[in-house]
């Protein structure tokens, strides 16, 4: 079994390749990347973990903490090319389940909601899925293929797949057709032009408000016109649609 730790060492290199521009090579990435190195030290931990060697399983995970900032329980189950970029203050917990070719940002938790061991209480993210930045992804539930999830985000209900989600609560903002989604490398699982849906629906209503006004001043120079008398609004509580627009965005 330990001899086969390493055997997805070299598509692990590449992957980081392809996914981090600051990358020169593969050396750089083996010596100089802390995500690869708590991967391959997970890979050890998960080894004994799974012989029944739990202690061992626990204590080389916690060296791997010190020495690249990355927890990762022994019991956690990490597929091939998984890129943990940056890495500190990572967290992931005994039931995760991390798919292949997936990428996790800096600070970001895998954990999990309740106390019953012995069951799944962490997340599971299918293939190709993206975490941003401290995002917090909490809970037994699926974060599905090539999903994405945004910086800070706190996701506590499942992702459909090729979908982004965003915001604390998090909530969906778009869904991809999957299998375009999985050629889209989004860093930081930022979406282009993936406007928030509350920002959507506040500009909508300021919009909505700024034609009642606009109806409600034509009524009124129509009333005016007519003889009847007629209350001017003052300049102050007129709507500024351009500066309200500009707070939402």
């Amino acid at each position: 079994m330990f001899l086969n730790l390493f055997a997805n060492l070299r598509g692990d290199i590449q992957s980081i390749i392809q996914r981090d521009p600051a990358a020169r090579n593969g050396w750089e990435v083996l010596t100089c990347y802390p995500g690869l190195h708590a991967v391959i030290m997970h890979r050890w931990a998960h080894a004994c973990w799974k012989l029944g060697l739990k202690w061992v399983g626990r204590f080389i995970s916690y060296v791997a903490r010190i020495i690249t900032g990355i927890e990762i329980h022994p019991g956690a189950t990490i597929g091939r090319r998984v890129f943990i970029d940056h890495g500190f203050g990572v967290v992931i917990g005994e039931t995760a389940v991390v798919g292949d070719d997936c990428t996790i940002y800096q600070g970001v938790t895998l954990g999990g909601t309740t106390l019953v061991a012995g069951t799944k209480r962490h997340p599971t993210l299918q293939q190709g899925v993206i975490v941003g930045a401290g995002a917090q992804v909490l809970g037994a539930f699926t974060v599905g293929e090539y999903a994405k999830v945004g910086s800070n985000a706190v996701v506590i209900k499942p992702v459909p797949a090729g979908a982004t989600a965003v915001g604390n609560p998090a909530h969906i903002i778009r869904k991809e057709d999957q299998a375009r989604s999985a050629h889209l490398f989004a860093a930081y699982g930022v979406t282009p032009n993936g406007d928030d849906p509350l920002s959507k629906a506040l500009r909508g209503l300021i919009d909505h408000v700024a034609r009642q006004d606009e109806q409600i001043e034509r009524l009124t120079n129509t009333m005016r016109e007519a003889g009847l008398c007629c209350p001017k609004v003052a300049e102050g509580d007129k709507l500024d649609q351009e500066q309200l627009n500009r707070l939402v965005d």
